[in-house]
């Protein structure tokens, strides 16, 4: 699978990697060591193993080369039912909602390979923070999340394509294959 995904500034990045180190240190999560070259993101769009992924990085080139930094707020932590996940979610503002659609419309050709869940009208924009969780490590990594973490203004300063490589049905690396800068606003 490969997905397409939005970073943080640094220093929303670094938070993010110490929340994780702590989640870890206290054996809630290990979330932060259970993938390789993990980074924290929002995905904005996943594609099945069939796309022609070169093809794609080409589009993918031409799309980004214009697109701006984007400001965000993430204020909510969350969990998506049944999953064992708890994640941070940004506001869904008119840019950045407008950001998403706009790169599902431009990538139309590839809507047969695109992951539905990341489509505009399903999508719900997070910020994984914990994941595999059983039902006491999810109650504890809700209490400290909502303790911890404070309300994050961030920006989204590139947008990489990353592949998914799975092992027994798990991540196990996630590598970025390009990543594009956004220009300042």
């Amino acid at each position: 699978m490969y997905g397409v995904v939005a970073h943080f500034d640094q220093d929303t990045e670094l938070y993010i990697k110490q929340v994780w180190r702590e989640l870890s240190d206290n054996a809630v999560s290990r979330y932060a060591e259970e993938v390789q070259d993990r980074r924290p993101h929002i995905t904005i769009a996943g594609y099945d193993s069939d796309v022609d992924i070169d093809k794609f990085i080409s589009d993918f080139d031409c799309f980004y080369e214009s697109k701006g930094q984007l400001s965000i707020t993430m204020n909510s932590v969350g969990t998506f039912l049944n999953t064992g996940i708890v994640f941070l979610a940004p506001v869904p503002s008119q840019e950045f909602l407008t950001f998403h659609a706009n790169h599902h419309h431009f990538f139309e050709k590839y809507r047969m390979n695109a992951e539905s869940q990341y489509l505009p009208n399903n999508w719900i924009p997070h910020c994984t923070i914990a994941n595999r969780l059983n039902d006491e490590n999810l109650k504890e990594a809700m209490v400290y999340c909502n303790k911890r973490i404070e309300r994050l203004h961030s920006s989204i300063v590139e947008v990489s394509v990353i592949k998914a490589i799975y092992e027994n049905g798990k991540c196990i690396k996630s590598p970025s294959l390009h990543t594009k800068a956004l220009h300042v606003v």
